[in-house]
Formats: structure tokens, C-alpha cells, sequence
């Protein structure tokens, strides 16, 4: 049975009675797969014009990279790569902007500015992070994503180990989960997010894929990201724009594993794929 979940965002209150698509948007010039594509803030806003017509509810603005090996950002650096990108979009667009940031001001700013979300590959764990997203929730209802990552980006893929993933990664955000509510940031104002790729083997990202419905026992919207990574092109051995297809076998695993948003570049095809499962779940 595929449950239906309801979560606010700002002033955005999203149904969750099939999943949802969020459409990549990173403004650098070093992502591993769009790097420097958008990093001009006019062909920042066409793409995002682009993907909210075919489909995107939500926009994830990065505006630091967080493939294995990235340079770190300065704050102020990070600050003029999403700031103008976000302001620029809640101006013109319907749409729920996510900000993809770890740094507890680009969140504080970035939500000041309009975003209607945060996604922290850190779940919240750099200073002050935690702190910025309980204000941001209280003063404008706005949520946070908490991701599962072991290690750091520079590092996290250098022989990741697990006894069982999907057990340790369900066990982080048992203890994470009740750490962000005892300080104060309510259930209602969290998603969660498995990290796939994020200090994960081929094997790792693949188990947690087969097993998405474990994530279903927190009762809180689960967000994935699998588009273009190297679980889709170490498997089929693919370079990154050669992806598509693999990106729409995972997403169309996630879909019918009732996963709630699924993160992606190519916003319309997994529309498409949406659109197939839900026509699939409509038939008794």
C-alpha cells in the first residue's frame, strides 16, 4: 500500500499522492556532471524556467559541489553563486526552491531570500546548522532534508564499509532524527535522504535502492538522488551524459517504491516514467 504524505514549504503545500520531481540546478563550475553549464545567472533562470514546464515541483540550487574530491567554497563565494539565483526564481516561478547548502548562513540567507526548503548532505550536523534550520522552520515553515553520508566528500568514497547499509543508514536516522527533535526541530519539518553515492559501493547503493520501502517506517518524506552518478554509469560502464536510461530504470524503482521526491537532471523523462507508474497504481 503506497501511503500519502502532506508536507508544507513555505507557503507551498505539497501532496504527496505521487511522487514528486526535483530538478537539479548547480550553479558551479566544477559539479561532476553539469559543471559551469548554469553558473551565469541568466541560464541559471532558463533552466529552471525549463524544468518547472515540464514538470519539477521543486528546484535544488547548489552552489558548492559535492562530488568525492571538491574544492571547498568560501561562505561569500557560495553566498553570490545562490543568492541571486534564488531571489530570481521565487520572484518568477511557482515552484518550491531547495537550497543545497551545509552552512548554516547560505541556509539562513538563502531562506531570508525565498528558498522553501533545505537539503544538507551533512544532515545538520556543521555549526550552526542545526540552529539555522529550527529558525527557518519556526519562522517560515520552512523543512529540512537530512542525508545519510559516511565520511566527508573529499574522502567519502575512499573504501566505504558497512556490516549492512540499509540497517546502519536506518539506524543513523533513528539516532539523527530524534537528536534534530530533541533540539528542537520538529518531525513535521523533516525529510530524509539515503545519500546514495555518498560514501557507498556499487553494492551499498544498490541494496539501499532494492530496499527503499525500509525507509517508509519514519513516516516522513524520503527524497532520493541516483541521477548520473557512478552507481548507474560503473554499472552499464557509461559516461555521464550516456545516463539517460539508467536514470530512468532507478527512478522508475524509486517511483514504485512510493518514494516521495526523486532528484534528478532530466526532469521530463522521469516525468514520463512518473506518469507510467501512476497509470500502473490507478489499475485494480
Amino acid at each position: 500500500m503506497i501511503r500519502t504524505l502532506t508536507m508544507k514549504f513555505r507557503n507551498h503545500e505539497v501532496k504527496f499522492d505521487t511522487p514528486k520531481v526535483m530538478g537539479i540546478l548547480n550553479v558551479t563550475p566544477d559539479s561532476f556532471s553539469d559543471g559551469g553549464q548554469f553558473s551565469e545567472l541568466d541560464q541559471a533562470i532558463r533552466q529552471a524556467e525549463e524544468m518547472v514546464k515540464a514538470g519539477a515541483t521543486f528546484i535544488d540550487v547548489g552552489g558548492e559541489s559535492t562530488r568525492p574530491g571538491a574544492c571547498v567554497v568560501s561562505l561569500n563565494e557560495e553566498l553570490d553563486r545562490v543568492i541571486p539565483v534564488i531571489e530570481k526564481i521565487t520572484n518568477y516561478l511557482d515552484v518550491v526552491v531547495s537550497i543545497d547548502t551545509s552552512k548554516a548562513s547560505v541556509m539562513s540567507q538563502a531562506v531570508q531570500s525565498g528558498a522553501s526548503m533545505i537539503n544538507d548532505v551533512r544532515a545538520l550536523r556543521n555549526e550552526g546548522a542545526l540552529s539555522a534550520a529550527i529558525l527557518a522552520a519556526k519562522d517560515f515553515n520552512v523543512p529540512s532534508c537530512l542525508m545519510h553520508m559516511q565520511g566527508e566528500p573529499q574522502s567519502m568514497q575512499n573504501k566505504p564499509q558497512y556490516h549492512g547499509v540499509v540497517e546502519e543508514v536506518c539506524d543513523f536516522f533513528e539516532q539523527r532524527i530524534e537528536e534534530c527533535a530533541k533540539a528542537g526541530l520538529e518531525r513535521r519539518y523533516m525529510l530524509i535522504d539515503p545519500g546514495f553515492g555518498f560514501g557507498k559501493t556499487l553494492d551499498h547503493n544498490y541494496q539501499l535502492l532494492k530496499h527503499l520501502h525500509h525507509f517508509n517506517r519514519f513516516n516522513m518524506p524520503v527524497l532520493v538522488g541516483m541521477s548520473r552518478k557512478s552507481m548507474i554509469g560503473n554499472l552499464l560502464k557509461r559516461d555521464i551524459n550516456q545516463r539517460l536510461a539508467g536514470n530512468i530504470a532507478t527512478a522508475t524503482i524509486a517511483a514504485t517504491a512510493g518514494v516521495e521526491i526523486i532528484r534528478v537532471h532530466d526532469v521530463a523523462e522521469t516525468m514520463d516514467a512518473i506518469k507510467v507508474v501512476n497509470k500502473l497504481r490507478s489499475i485494480e
